[in-house]
């Protein structure tokens, strides 16, 4: 089976391009907001409307967080183009950036509306995976986060412009960001299962190990890593990081049924 990316820009307005990564992205924001504002229901701690409520603060966030990490990592191009920094429409966001940045963000306002921090970030984890599910595919539009060649009929096709130098005469790969996508989307049923059945804290904590046990899987298939570290890819070394917190995270929440 070939899949391949219908182009960039879905349409056009006035002459000024609407790109598709855009609307994958507003799409999975709001996903993942509904879907917040769901969940939280479950819990009487937390205020009506809170997720809705606080989405604007948080969104902002999450794409400043999203946008810094991604340009630290890849500073040797945007400390020759840093006017380049502020354009975000074809791209260049990182999940990470935007975990750390949410992370601060529910620590302020978990403090604001004395509402439990550990339960928030339950919540936000679900949300978050099913948002990156759906997220993953403005990568499909932008014909990146893929693997390397599949060898065969098979895979997604990717233009030349966007093939590494030694891969020049392959057009199919494999489709990391749909593997990424369709394993986040199992991730999401887990955590709700989790989220169920277990104390604050700990559908976050097994986020944080599940996501980047995935993540490092995904990253052995990429051939578009922005950043390697010892012959890694950075978001292995943070992932294999996460893990590491979310096992002392379990251990200190002292997860256990209802």
């Amino acid at each position: 089976m070939i899949i391949q990316s219908p182009g960039e820009i879905a349409f056009n307005i006035f002459n000024f391009p609407v790109y598709s990564y855009g609307i994958i992205l507003a799409f999975a924001v709001f996903l993942g907001v509904c879907t917040a504002e769901i969940l939280a229901k479950k819990f009487s701690d937390i205020p009506e409307n809170f997720f809705v409520d606080n989405s604007p603060a948080v969104i902002i966030a999450g794409i400043f967080g999203a946008r810094l990490y991604y340009c630290i990592v890849n500073y040797p191009y945007y400390i020759h183009n840093p006017l380049e920094i502020f354009d975000i429409r074809q791209g260049g966001l990182s999940i990470h950036g935007m975990l750390i940045a949410g992370i601060i963000t529910f620590y302020f306002l978990a403090k604001k509306y004395r509402v439990n921090l550990l339960r928030l970030l339950d919540v936000l984890a679900c949300s978050v995976i099913l948002a990156q599910s759906a997220g993953r595919w403005g990568n499909f539009f932008n014909s990146e986060a893929f693997g390397y060649p599949t060898g065969g009929n098979w895979g997604v096709f990717i233009p030349v412009s966007q093939r590494p130098v030694e891969f020049l005469n392959y057009e199919f790969f494999h489709p990391a960001f749909l593997y990424e996508s369709f394993l986040d989307l199992v991730i999401f049923a887990v955590l709700i299962f989790i989220l169920r059945r277990t104390r604050a804290g700990c559908t976050f904590f097994w986020y944080l190990i599940l996501y980047s046990v995935v993540r490092i899987f995904v990253e052995y298939f990429r051939i578009d890593s922005v950043l390697n570290i010892g012959g890694f890819p950075i978001a292995q070394v943070v992932s294999v990081l996460l893990i590491i917190a979310g096992v002392i995270g379990l251990k200190t929440v002292n997860c256990k049924r209802y």
